[in-house]
């Protein structure tokens, strides 16, 4: 069961029941993804061809935003994404981020639609692997540039945030890429640098203080 709720930038957020929790922070949904994913993520990296691991798929409002940058700047990403509780399509279908962004409709609909478990092949832009799976019993095929730590929060999910998933992140990533999160918990920064990240702190989103960003090659400045 899902409640939607409007954020502080007029775009939706979703309450989960099951957690007790909202996918996205109430200062706005978007501006947070756009600020913590796509600002302080995607755009960090000025490659052609990058490879997006994202925890924790939810509303589809990261993999839209992504799909959005790499056409925008023409890039081809491959977006990989777990999450072992997807949203319903009737939730999704109510979700206003087409109306926000000036996106068709069906364009983010495709997102949630595509099946599950198989790589899908979006735009020329963004290629699409949705696995329903939660990332404790995930093992990652492949190289990643940039990972979206999108999990709810240490509180609800502390499982998910030790340093030996952190650990098991870094060692698929390429050898000069970083990792995003929401989250400025002590605890968060203490697992990421023990799996080897050099971890920056920096301004969260809409005032919120911190965030956290870790880096694989510590000689990668931004």
């Amino acid at each position: 069961m899902h409640t939607l709720l409007v954020t502080a930038d007029g775009s939706h957020t979703v309450r989960s029941h099951q957690f007790n929790e909202c996918y996205h922070s109430e200062r706005g949904a978007v501006m947070e993804s756009q600020h913590v994913f796509i600002e302080a993520g995607l755009r960090q990296l000025k490659k052609s061809r990058l490879a997006v691991f994202e925890v924790g798929f939810g509303t589809g409002l990261n993999a839209l935003l992504t799909m959005l940058e790499a056409e925008k700047t023409n890039q081809h990403v491959y977006f990989e994404s777990v999450d072992p509780y997807p949203l319903d399509l009737a939730t999704a279908a109510a979700l206003n981020y087409p109306d926000i962004l000036g996106v068709d409709r069906h364009r983010f609909m495709e997102l949630h639609q595509h099946e599950w478990n198989t790589p899908v092949v979006v735009t020329p832009h963004f290629t699409l692997y949705k696995v329903k799976r939660s990332l404790l019993d995930y093992s990652l095929q492949r190289s990643f540039d940039v990972v979206y730590f999108d999990a709810f929060s240490p509180e609800t999910q502390p499982e998910l945030w030790t340093a030996e998933v952190f650990s098991r992140i870094y060692s698929s990533l390429s050898s000069s890429s970083l990792l995003t999160t929401y989250s400025s918990k002590g605890i968060v920064k203490q697992n990421l640098r023990a799996a080897g990240f050099t971890v920056q702190r920096l301004a969260g989103a809409g005032g919120k203080r911190h965030m956290l960003r870790g880096a694989k090659n510590e000689e990668l400045h931004f």
